[in-house]
């Protein structure tokens, strides 16, 4: 069939160089026939047998005789109009053949015949798609042809018009042509086309001619010239008020999202309201040089021509890697550097890695609590439950959790939360878009206090407690210990701890005021954020991803364009700044209720003049049920998940001292876009001027005169891990659990970088329980080496917590791992609010391959550590750094390999003869059978040329890990497995099936930590290494866990077994 066809168009191709007008006719019926049934397979052959050039041939020809034949030459533009679409070079074939002249004349000999006309303008539309060709016709006059066809509202030869107007727009792509559009004052002209067609069609039925005539506006101002002539003639004012009546009109959506991209294109450019673009913080680095004093910004720092800008009300958020960034030297792939520093110099590590050389009594005879008397003296000693627990009982130190009783397993047993068992869930909350995440919680019955006893009436309590919220909501760290000197601020916040207590599990509000006393900030910090003190407990249920209102964006686009035109309703007042440079706005609004406005300026990391995008701030003075909308106008990164689902975090304090401390996703309203805001080119260092977004979200907030703190995510401070750490090391018992903390290295900034060994205390003092102890592998986890990433640390935050729990699966760990973890690889990034950096303004996951004792102490002495480990036979197992992912959902894991990478990179080199052990994807596997949050594809194995230095790949490089991983959470949340399908609660107590997935809390995350500990268990019973004394411990286990659940049975069967079912899996290895 294929041949017939083939041979069939051969023929008629040929005997369309005929001069006889039947033949022509009855080819041109015949191909227009052929063409008009089936795929573009047809078309596509005719092109690649000279079908195009013989139609256009054909076209001049008949076009140049002495009396034109319409007869002939309609069906030929139809024709040509069908053929041009696939022919990528038509546009070239028909400039060198002359037919552009051709049709311009035909057009203009045929402004009176409609239908001839409306042919030729076919013909031009495809003609003009191309930008060469396109530029030669409007050299030729055909701007002005058409708008003698382009006139004011009619319903007379609309088809001809919106043929016009289209050809028009894509004549307009072409620069100069924009150039001749605004030299010859077009801009003007097609905003009073625009305004008569769009007051004028008042049933909306010409959409598709009004769409065109603002394509031609919106490509005219892709140059800076056309967008100066759009504000000349008053463009904006004349788009803002035309769209105001069909916002929310889905008949005019095509309308509708040009007229926002013409809006954000002409909005007028300027520079932050900053004096400079730099920290308002400097840190004085040795060796550095001080910056330069920033220049005046100007017009000509901007560039010419704009980028199109593209209405993102969408949801795709799918990012196209990029394949050229793939290493593809296998040289550097697969060859192992040298040592970059002295051998002798890896001495000093053994000092913190006593577990290899000491002995029981020296292992016992820890060095003492790292607290000092001020410490001890603050500190509240608690004894903390197993972290596992869902029940959460807080025991006291009468009721050990250590020898739990069997049918405590059911509770402790981390087996019953893995990804096909989870049988505790809580439903996910579901509420309106303008719903109070608070008042939600206590409408669902939720409202616990610290001793499970339903908080009482808020707004009694609050009468009559009466706090002074002020006073409460942010207290000084003194650092005096004597009572009768400490602040008001100081004594107030002991008064409400002795009347309120927090049993929030690792946490001691008294030793983290000590340890924040002691914590080295550049900005000298003297008083503590309420939340980081308080502590957090998380929310009784899970949220749900906030579903997307349609349209919001381009509301707040409009929003900004009012600002504009309408700078009366503006008020610049400074509310707040860290100096004279910062602005934020107050705007209000009046309409049937009062919205509070405010512009907030996010600083860049210290020592820097980027990385603006982690924000923790306090919001006091509010009134209840009053939407606050804020605005965040300098974000960097181009895309960001609060488009897709994610709301930033609140903590209320009067929710706090109600018994509710809790931090929560909250807001509405809530998109992510570029702005009108530019960094100039010079501070750019050369590369194209920076854009800034604008983060914006409504927040109603739950009381009166209340404190909250609003953040990009669940903030965890140094001073919270110190606290941590310490609390953690009293809940163990030292006679079971090797619990060390050692300092790895002082930061930068004076600080101390925790690094913690744990694992199980030998048995006894004798030699084999002694070398068994000793020849125990590694494994070394890794975190927050980017301080925004605060989700990271609550996952290290559930590690740690799970493995010095009484969990049985723990106990495992304990007994055949010894853990160093550096939970922290960034403090003073942390301390001082940064995003990304170090105190020097610099990425520390882009120093590893050449660290800096001075500059970057912590890489080089984590990295100096590791070398140790390598150097004395004892290579980490696994490796891992947590990370935290703004731009994607789930938890996913990024790995090495050498194949991969060159198979990807589709490489030359062959990969046959090379050798790689294949078991970097088990654990991945691993979690994803185990973790709910997990998902193995977004999983990647590659090695790319920027990430050479990257923390993962250099420990696979040098210290020849092969399981060297970077774990990244995502900011947002989960969207597919267990957690995508929760149910979400309504108002009345009733469970109806998501779709919209699950954001993170901090359980969640906590709940990543401790399956990630699990899953290194898991791979080492499928480990060739893995020994037969640790398949006999698993295998007692799992009997035991199941005579524990044997009960159970009936009621979770299927889930229950579904995940014993799985574990044998693992347990059955041949050796």
């Amino acid at each position: 069939m294929a041949t017939i066809e083939g041979t069939s168009l051969q023929l008629f191709l040929t005997a369309a160089k005929s001069s006889d007008k039947e033949s022509i006719l009855t080819i041109l019926q015949v191909l227009g026939d052929l063409l008009s049934v089936g795929t573009d397979r047809r078309i596509r052959y005719m092109i690649s047998k000279g079908g195009s050039e013989a139609l256009l041939q054909t076209l001049v020809d008949t076009a140049r005789s002495a009396s034109p034949d319409y007869d002939v030459l309609l069906p030929l533009f139809r024709l040509l109009a069908k053929v041009g679409l696939r022919d990528k070079k038509f546009g070239q074939k028909a400039l060198e053949l002359e037919a552009l002249d051709v049709t311009l004349i035909l057009a203009r000999k045929n402004l009176s015949h409609s239908q001839n006309l409306l042919h030729c303008l076919w013909a031009l539309r495809v003609f003009a798609s191309s930008v060469t060709t396109g530029a030669m016709l409007g050299i030729n006059g055909a701007m002005e042809l058409l708008f003698k066809v382009i006139t004011p509202y009619t319903q007379k030869r609309t088809r001809i018009i919106r043929a016009a107007a289209e050809v028009l727009a894509a004549l307009l792509k072409s620069k100069s042509n924009s150039r001749r559009a605004v030299n010859r004052g077009y801009v003007a002209s097609l905003l009073r086309l625009h305004l008569d067609w769009h007051h004028r069609d008042a049933a909306d039925a010409y959409v598709r001619i009004r769409r065109a005539l603002l394509l031609c506006l919106r490509h005219i101002a892709n140059l800076r010239s056309g967008r100066e002539a759009f504000l000349a003639a008053r463009g904006m004012e004349i788009l803002f008020s035309s769209a105001q009546n069909c916002l929310d009109d889905r008949r005019l959506e095509p309308v509708i999202s040009v007229m926002i991209q013409i809006l954000r294109q002409c909005y007028p450019r300027s520079p932050l309201p900053l004096v400079t673009s730099s920290s308002a913080y400097a840190f004085p680095v040795p060796g550095s040089v001080p910056p330069e004093p920033p220049c005046a910004l100007t017009e000509e720092d901007f560039e010419d021509d704009a980028d199109e800008e593209v209405d993102q009300d969408s949801d795709s958020e799918d990012t196209k890697e990029q394949d050229d960034d793939l290493e593809t030297d296998v040289n550097k792939l697969s060859s192992k550097p040298g040592l970059d520093r002295p051998e002798e110099e890896l001495r000093q590590y053994e000092a913190m890695c006593l577990e290899l050389s000491c002995s029981l009594e020296e292992l016992e005879s820890k060095p003492g609590d790292n607290l000092n008397f001020e410490e001890t003296q603050d500190a509240e000693h608690y004894h903390i439950p197993p972290v596992t627990s869902p029940k959460q009982h807080y025991l006291t130190k009468d009721q050990s959790s250590w020898g739990q009783e069997r049918e405590d397993m059911v509770q402790t047993s981390l087996l019953s939360m893995v990804k096909m068992g989870r049988s505790t869930m809580h439903p996910a909350s579901k509420r309106g878009p303008g719903m109070n995440a608070y008042q939600n919680m206590q409408s669902n019955g939720l409202g616990i206090d610290s001793s499970g006893r339903e908080a009482p009436d808020s707004q009694a309590s609050l009468k009559q407690d009466a706090w002074d919220i002020d006073v409460i909501s942010c207290p000084v760290m003194s650092a005096s210990l004597s009572s009768s000197a400490r602040p008001t601020e100081t004594a107030e916040v002991d008064k409400l701890l002795q009347t309120h207590p927090k049993h929030i599990p690792f946490h001691d509000p008294h030793l983290y005021m000590a340890k924040a006393r002691r914590t080295r900030s550049v900005a000298d910090f003297k008083r503590m954020a309420f939340p980081d003190l308080w502590g957090h407990r998380p929310p009784p249920c899970a949220q749900s991803m906030l579903e997307r209102k349609c349209g919001v964006q381009r509301i707040k686009i409009f929003e900004d364009v009012r600002r504009l035109i309408e700078p009366s309703d503006v008020i610049n007042k400074v509310v707040f700044s860290l100096d004279e440079s910062v602005l934020w706005k107050l705007m209000c609004v009046t309409s049937q209720c009062l919205v509070w406005e405010y512009d907030l300026l996010v600083n860049t990391d210290v020592n820097s003049s980027q990385h603006q995008q982690w924000f923790y701030f306090r919001v006091s003075g509010t009134r209840a049920a009053v939407p606050y909308r804020f605005n965040i106008i300098n974000c960097e990164k181009p895309n960001s998940q609060f488009n897709y689902g994610m709301q930033p975090t609140v903590y209320s304090v009067k929710e706090a001292l109600l018994g509710r401390p809790t931090w929560i996703r909250m807001g509405y309203e809530i998109c992510y876009y570029k702005n009108h805001y530019r960094q100039r080119t010079a501070a750019t260092g050369g590369a194209s001027e920076k854009c800034f977004y604008t983060l914006t979200f409504v927040v109603t907030f739950p009381h009166n005169e209340d404190a909250c703190y609003l953040a990009y995510h669940y903030p965890y401070t140094y001073t919270a891990l110190l606290t941590h750490l310490d609390t953690l090391e009293r809940s163990v018992n030292p006679k079971q659990v090797y619990f060390r903390q050692d300092v790895l290295c002082q930061t930068l900034g004076g600080n101390s970088c925790p690094l913690v060994t744990i694992t199980a205390m030998p048995e006894s003092n004798s030699a084999d329980h002694l070398e068994q102890f000793r020849q125990r592998p590694y494994q070394v986890i890794t975190a927050r080496v980017h301080p925004g990433e605060s989700n990271a640390s609550w996952v290290m935050k559930g590690a740690l917590e799970f493995l010095v729990s009484s969990d049985p699966v723990a106990r495992l760990l304990r007994e055949n791992f010894i853990f160093k973890i550096i939970p922290m690889l960034n403090p003073d990034g942390v301390i001082n609010g940064n995003h990304r950096c170090s105190l020097k303004g610099e990425d520390l996951n882009r120093q590893w391959l050449s660290p800096s004792a001075r500059l970057q102490p912590t890489i080089y002495h984590a990295k100096g550590l590791l070398y140790y480990l390598s150097s004395v036979g004892r290579s980490p197992r696994v490796f891992c750094d947590f990370h935290g992912h703004s731009q994607k959902k789930n938890v996913f894991l990024y790995g090495c390999s050498i194949k991969e990478t060159l198979w990807q990179a589709e490489s030359s080199v062959g990969t046959s003869n090379l050798l790689e052990d294949i078991g970097y994807r088990t654990l991945p596997k691993i979690l994803d059978k185990l973790a709910p949050a997990f998902t193995m594809s977004s999983c990647s194995f590659l090695v790319e040329k920027s990430r050479a230095s990257t923390a993962r790949v250099v420990v696979w490089r040098e210290m020849g890990v092969s399981k060297s991983y970077t774990m990244e959470s995502s900011y947002c949340g989960c969207n597919q497995g267990p957690y995508q399908g929760l149910p979400e609660m309504t108002k009345n107590g009733r469970s109806l099936p998501s779709g919209m997935g699950l954001q993170f809390g901090t359980s969640e995350l906590e709940e990543m930590g401790a399956m990630f500990c699990l899953s290194l268990l898991i791979l080492e019973l499928k480990s060739v290494s893995c020994s037969r004394q640790l398949l006999t411990q698993a295998t007692t286990l799992l009997n035991a866990v199941e005579e524990a659940l044997d009960h159970h049975l009936q009621r979770f069967l299927p889930k229950t077994l579904s995940f014993f079912l799985f574990f044998r899996f693992f347990f059955q290895i041949n050796k």
